[in-house]
């Protein structure tokens, strides 16, 4: 449906479709859903609410039952809920989505089940255990599963054990061992993943859409943020982010540009670049309490400038990769 559009819009923008026809020709190519498409899509809905309700459910149950519970009772609620789920998973007569609808439930139990673990027994293991080997458990179950939405749900539990750790102990990094850790340590982690998912997309056959372009969200804030605290906290000094953010731009630009391009993604390396240049500048202009008139029109000339010049280009990009 996407390249049906795209091609759609460039015929439009070639004057091939006159703007009488528009609406015509968007009924032919089938953009607009069907009755069938929305009644599958409403059925899918409601079973993935459905799912995660139930979910949900078992959580919220044992925590506001939690003085009238005993501790076996609610252990053994939470994981019948996840043998009923994983049941339903390997059931031969599920389709496909209640097969992916229950894995997800499943995966999320095991992290009740771990949370209830935590604070019934008061193991005193740090929080990112918890979410390491609430991974660590799940991680067969993804790979089985293959589906992308609870591909991305493994990661995300993996960013928050990652980013937990650092903040607790640092890391073996040396120079890099210190309140940034936690954004180095998701910056390399999601730059990475970004790069195996693309090999899995071209090679593998993997879905590329969303969630590639919410790694590279997760790739391009940690490394975004480094820059800004650099800029705020230490000034001008030397620091890896110096040569690694420059690096990570212009790797950016050539596989989105050239190899697959995407437009999203090169609009999300020039808002980081935008927001760089803008508070780098800010503190040229701004620092040490001199506020200014002319400095602050200079400052906001200048991001209007830039801007419209990042808004101009991508608008030129975005007709060449149509194209």
């Amino acid at each position: 449906m996407a390249a049906a559009r795209r091609e759609l819009a460039a015929l439009i923008e070639q004057g091939v479709i006159p703007p009488e026809q528009v609406v015509r020709g968007v009924e032919v190519a089938g953009l607009h859903p069907s009755p069938r498409a929305w009644a599958v899509f409403i059925d899918r809905l409601l079973l993935w609410l459905g799912g995660l309700a139930l979910a949900f459910a078992v959580l919220f149950f044992v925590a506001y039952n939690w003085a009238e519970m005993g501790r076996w009772l609610r252990f053994c609620l939470v994981q019948v809920a996840i043998v009923l789920a994983v049941g339903i998973a390997v059931w031969g007569k599920a389709s496909p989505t209640v097969r992916r609808v229950a894995l997800t439930a499943a995966s999320l139990l095991v992290g009740v089940l771990l949370a209830l673990f935590g604070q019934v027994y008061q193991t005193g293991a740090d929080t990112w255990q918890l979410f390491f080997i609430w991974a660590l458990l799940t991680l067969p179950w993804v790979w089985v599963a293959r589906f992308e939405l609870l591909w991305v749900l493994w990661l995300g539990v993996l960013n928050l054990a990652i980013g937990l750790y650092f903040r607790t102990w640092g890391g073996p990094f040396g120079v890099l061992a210190s309140s940034e850790a936690a954004q180095w340590g998701l910056f390399l982690f999601n730059t990475l993943a970004l790069a195996a998912w693309e090999w899995g997309a071209g090679y593998r056959g993997w879905p590329r859409q969303w969630a590639v372009r919410l790694l590279a969200v997760g790739s391009g804030v940690p490394i975004t943020l480094l820059m800004i605290t650099l800029i705020v906290d230490a000034g001008l000094i030397w620091s890896p982010v110096l040569a690694i953010y420059p690096l990570w731009l212009a790797g950016l630009y050539g596989v989105y540009r050239f190899w697959r391009p995407e437009l999203f993604m090169i609009a999300g390396g020039c808002i980081s670049l935008l927001t760089v240049a803008t508070l780098l500048l800010a503190r040229v202009l701004l620092w040490e309490g001199d506020w200014q008139a002319g400095s602050l029109l200079l400052l906001t000339i200048a991001v209007f400038a830039m801007g419209a010049g990042a808004v101009v280009w991508l608008k030129r990009l975005h007709r060449e990769i149509a194209q």
